[in-house]
Order: structure tokens, then sequence, then C-alpha cells
């Protein structure tokens, strides 16, 4: 080995950071600790039995292709499945305006591979992703956080930022927002606030980045169209995932966006991967042709929305008096905003004692901020874990409170 391994790491390299909830699962791996630190769905979700079935079939009926190296933008079959999924509620695409990715992470990387160089402004919500914030940085971005309120990103704040922004000269390279049950505050966007963001993405000329995993995963309310649709312009890229609805381990994305964009995106994935694996892709086109998905996914959202209704019903018994929480319409996440005073790296430390296990909220923020916030998971646990794990988080809460 060299004596000096970090003197030849370059400067993206040395931007990289280890994903904190990655980390943390590692930590909680304890058959008794009730862990809501990942962004996990249940295993309960995975339709095994049926995947079986078509693996043997693909491989029966399509081996040479499936196993093949395939087209960078994709399978053809998955791609039209898609295109068509959207055209039935509305949205007005064609195959051209779609790339499949290695999950949208994948995605979040080529994006700013092609639009950001080290100092570029971008945009993204307070708190926000962190697999996003993460990758933009990796790449050099200046990352400027808006507020959220209720209904999402703040469209006055993020006005005022690009408003001075353009009296110093500088233009930001885009807007990341993830308007259907964000991660992690599990807020959704209603249509008013999309196109408030929308139009003052035109007025000061500068793409947005729509972030969309859970969109499907909605158990109340009203579904709202995309930014991508309300757009209509090609201002909007729409990343979509089959990791919330599907399965997370067929690691299957796809970007949503004007030929121009998927162009340059499928020479970035050219130079990344080549290609993601035909294998899976096969099996998820067959999927969907057999009409598992949508009854699957019904499935899914039923058993997640007892889920939570399970957990906000623990934290409204067990909760002190002094804490805040979201109760989202669908989603994976509660947000969870203690007292001021309080730091939820040190609940951490204390909640593990209790064996239960969440993510602390600065992680979230581009800006330091968020020391008394964390996020829940509601997906992964059993309903009885969620009361359990909830009423062992208030105990931690009860113990550092003033």
């Amino acid at each position: 080995m060299i004596n000096d391994l970090d003197q030849i790491l370059s400067q993206s390299a040395k931007r990289m950071k280890r994903s904190v909830i990655r980390e943390l699962l590692k930590m909680t791996q304890r058959h008794e600790l009730i862990s809501f630190a990942g962004g996990l769905p249940s295993p309960e979700s995975f339709p095994v039995e049926q995947l079986k079935d078509i693996t043997v079939e693909v491989l029966d009926t399509d081996s040479a292709k499936a196993l093949q190296y395939g087209e960078t933008e994709g399978d053809k079959r998955l791609r039209e499945i898609l295109v068509e999924r959207y055209l039935k509620v509305g949205i007005n695409v064609n195959i051209n305006n779609l790339i499949i990715t290695t999950a949208s992470q994948q995605a979040l990387d080529l994006i700013p591979k092609i639009f950001v160089n080290p100092g570029d402004k971008v945009i993204c919500g307070l708190p926000s992703y962190l697999g996003g914030i993460a990758s933009f940085a990796v790449y050099g971005a200046d990352l400027i956080g808006i507020e959220l309120d209720d209904k999402g990103m703040r469209s006055d704040l993020l006005e005022k930022n690009l408003e001075q922004l353009k009296q110093k000269g500088e233009k930001p390279k885009f807007i990341y927002v993830i308007p259907d049950f964000q991660n992690p505050t599990g807020i959704a966007m209603p249509e008013e606030r999309r196109k408030e963001i929308i139009a003052i993405a035109k007025k000061y000329d500068i793409l947005i980045i729509e972030d969309s995993p859970y969109r499907e995963v909605r158990f109340s309310g009203t579904p709202q169209r995309t930014m991508y649709e309300l757009d209509g312009t090609g201002q909007v890229v729409l990343l979509g995932t089959m990791s919330k609805i599907f399965v997370p381990g067929f690691r299957i994305g796809w970007v949503l966006a004007h030929e121009e964009i998927i162009d340059k995106i499928v020479v970035a994935k050219q130079n990344t991967d080549l290609c993601t694996s035909s294998f899976v892709q096969k099996i998820a086109a067959k999927y969907f042709e057999k009409g598992y998905f949508d009854k699957n996914l019904a499935t899914i959202n039923s058993n997640y929305k007892v889920k939570r209704d399970t957990m906000v019903a623990a934290f409204h018994k067990y909760m002190p008096s002094g804490v805040k929480w979201t109760e989202p319409e669908g989603g994976l996440f509660l947000f969870v905003t203690l007292p001021d005073y309080m730091d939820a790296e040190e609940l951490f430390k204390v909640a593990i004692e209790e064996n239960v296990a969440f993510v602390p909220g600065t992680v979230f923020y581009c800006d330091g901020g968020g020391k008394n916030t964390l996020r829940i998971n509601f997906s992964f646990m059993s309903k009885e874990m969620n009361e359990e794990g909830v009423k062992r988080l208030a105990n931690a809460i009860k113990k550092l409170m003033k």
C-alpha cells in the first residue's frame, strides 16, 4: 500500500461522506432493539412466490436477452409500461422522455454529474433527503436550504433567495424538491404550492428536480398532480423508483424529462454503469404485464396505513407535552420536533439504552440545523413493535426533559 492514500484522492472523493443512515443501521442490529432508523419497506410486501414463477418464465422464454447487456436507456418493454401508466393519468410523455436508472439514487448522482460544477448553487429544502444532499455535495454544489412549512418548501423564501442571488449575478443550477410525502417530514405539497414554485422557477429560468419515490404510497387524502405535469414545458425533471412500491433489491428507478436532458443522462450513465440489469428489468416488466403490480401496491398501502395509524395513536398516547410530530397521508416517515433546548443526538444515546433507534434530524439539514428533530420510519416494523418502540422513545425523551 502507498504511504499516503489521502494525497492522491480526488476532491470529489474527499467530499464524500458515509451514509449516516447506513452506519446507524449497522449499530441497530441487536435483536432486542426496535429500529425506526431506515427507510425500509416491509419484507411482508415482497411478492416472493409470484417472482419465483416470473423468474423461471423469463429464463425459459427470454434468457438470451435477459442475461445479456441491455440498452443504456433501459428495457424497451418496461419503459413502454411506465409511459403507459403516465399517459393514463394525463401526463403527456413518450418513450424518448424516459430512461431507466439503477434506482433513483443513481439519478441523484447523474443529475449533478451533468449539471454541477464546484461552487455552483443548488436549492433544496430545510430539511431534505440525505441521499440527495450528499450526491450534490460530492460534485461541489453549494447547497442553499429553504425552510418548509406544512405545505412544503416555502415559495416566498425561495423567491427571496433567488432574487438575492440574481442581484449578486448568481444563478442556481436547479431546485430540488420532494413534493409527495417528503423525506424526512412526510409533508405532501398541495397543488397551489407546486404551481407557485413552478412559476418562480420559470421567472428565474431554473430547472426543478422533482424526486418522487413515495408518490404511490398514499393512504388517505387526494393525490396532487405531479410538478412535471403542471409544468408541461420540460422545465421539471421527474425521478421515480420501484424501491418503495415493488422490491428495493431490484434497484430499478427512472428519470422522466425533456429529450435533450434524457440524452445527457444517457451519456452520463454510459460512463457510469453502461446499463441497469436487463434481468431484473425483464422480470419487472413481466410482473406488470401479469397485472400483479397494482394489486400488490393496494396491499402494501393497506398494511402501511395500519402501521402508520398505530404509530400515530401511540404518539398521542405516550408522548409528553412539548413534542410535535407530522401525521402524513402516505410515505414511510413521521418527523418529530422536540422542545428547542433538546438535542436529538443526545437523545439517540439514551434511546439506544431504551432499545429503540431513529435518525437524528441534523443529517437532513444542509445548514447543520434541526438539532431538535428526528425522523421515524413506520413501514418496516410490525404494528406491535411500532407501538412499543414509540413507548420506549417517549421514555427516553422524558429522561432528557427539563
